[in-house]
C-alpha cells in the first residue's frame, strides 16, 4: 500500500512542478530598437521614388525592403525598429504605412512632410490618425543654403508645433549644427513636443568649427523633451576608423549634457544596403556602443532600446 501512495505523491509532485514552470514567466528578449531604419519599395509602380531635392535620382541597387530588413533584425536579436521615411519616396508615405501595418507590435513610423507646406499641421494630422506614424522628420540640412530654412523657426510653423503637442507626436530633425539655436528657439516656443536630433546634429570633429557647433548641440540639454541619437558616426568622425574611437569624447560630452536617458541608438540601412552605400555592418553599429568606456551596463541597456522604447511606446515582446 505504501508503494502505491509513494507512487502517487510523485505524480502529484511532478504535476506540481510542471504547473510551476508553466507559471513562470517566459524569459523576456532584452530589448535592442534600432531609432533609425530606412526602408523602400522595390515595387517602384505601386511605391515610385519621388525624391523632392533630386529629380534625377537614381534607384539604390538593392532594395531595402521590409523582408531585407525583419531577416537581418532576427539573426541579430533587434526586437524593434522605428522606421524612417526615406527621402527616395517623398512625402508620400504609403509604402511606410503598409511596412507598419504589417508589422506593428515591432515598428513604429517617422514619416516626411513637406515643411513649406501651407497645410503641413493637416498632413501630420492625416498621416498619424490614418496611418498609425509616431510623428515627423523634418530636413532643415537639405534648406540650409541661401536662408532656404527660415520654415524651421518661422511663426508659421507655430501651428505645426501646437498640432504635434496635441496629437504626441515625436519630432525628428536632420540638421546642420547651425541650425540648432533655430530649433532652440521651437523648443522654447513648444516644449512638451518630444524633439529627436538625429546624428548628433552632423557635427564633423574634421571642422574647424566643431567646438562652437558642439556647444550650440549641449545647449538644448537644458530641454528635457529633447533627446540626441548618437549614429552615424561614420561622418562625425575625422578618422573614418572603426569603432570611431575619436568620437567618444564627444560622446562622452553629450552623454554628460544630457544624460543616459536621452541617448539613442541607430543605424539607417539593413543588410546589404549598408555595404553598398559604404556604411558599418549591424555588428560594427552594435560593437560601437559596446566599445564606449563610460557607458555602464545599465546605460548601454537604455541607449540600445530602453530610451527608445519609452519615447515611442514600445512594449517588450
Amino acid at each position: 500500500m505504501s508503494r502505491w501512495l509513494n507512487m502517487i505523491l510523485v505524480a502529484v509532485l511532478l504535476v506540481g512542478a510542471s504547473a510551476a514552470v508553466a507559471d513562470e514567466p517566459k524569459k523576456r528578449k532584452p530589448l535592442v530598437i534600432d531609432s533609425h531604419m530606412h526602408v523602400w519599395s522595390e515595387d517602384l509602380q505601386r511605391y515610385p521614388f519621388a525624391h523632392p531635392y533630386e529629380p534625377k535620382f537614381k534607384a539604390p541597387r538593392t532594395p531595402a525592403s521590409l523582408d531585407l530588413l525583419l531577416k537581418e533584425m532576427d539573426e541579430h536579436g533587434v526586437t524593434h525598429c522605428v522606421l524612417v521615411q526615406t527621402i527616395y519616396h517623398g512625402w508620400d508615405n504609403s509604402y511606410l504605412a503598409k511596412c507598419l501595418k504589417e508589422q506593428p507590435k515591432r515598428f513604429r513610423g517617422q514619416g516626411l512632410i513637406d515643411p513649406t507646406d501651407p497645410k503641413v499641421a493637416e498632413k501630420l494630422e492625416y498621416w498619424m490618425k490614418k496611418h498609425g506614424l509616431a510623428g515627423m522628420r523634418f530636413s532643415p540640412m537639405y534648406y540650409k543654403d541661401d536662408g532656404k530654412d527660415v520654415w524651421l523657426n518661422a511663426r508659421s510653423s507655430d501651428a505645426l508645433w501646437k498640432k504635434g503637442a496635441e496629437l504626441g507626436a515625436v519630432f525628428s530633425f536632420f540638421m546642420a549644427p547651425q541650425q540648432l539655436p533655430m530649433l532652440e528657439d521651437m523648443v522654447r516656443r513648444h516644449p512638451t513636443v518630444k524633439v529627436v536630433i538625429d546624428h548628433l546634429a552632423r557635427i564633423d570633429l574634421a571642422s574647424k568649427d566643431a567646438e562652437a557647433d558642439i556647444k550650440k548641440l549641449l545647449a538644448l540639454a537644458r530641454y528635457p523633451n529633447v533627446s540626441v541619437k548618437v549614429s552615424e558616426l561614420l561622418y562625425v568622425s575625422a578618422t573614418k576608423k572603426q569603432p570611431f574611437r575619436d568620437t567618444f569624447p564627444l560622446v562622452k560630452r553629450v552623454y554628460d549634457a544630457f544624460g543616459p536617458d536621452r541617448l539613442l541608438w541607430g543605424t539607417g540601412f539593413p543588410g546589404i544596403t549598408r555595404v553598398e552605400a559604404g556604411r558599418p555592418t549591424l555588428v560594427q553599429e552594435l560593437a560601437v556602443i559596446q566599445a564606449m568606456p563610460f557607458l555602464t551596463a545599465e546605460d548601454r541597456a537604455k541607449v540600445l532600446g530602453g530610451n527608445a522604447a519609452r519615447i515611442w511606446g514600445i512594449a517588450r515582446r
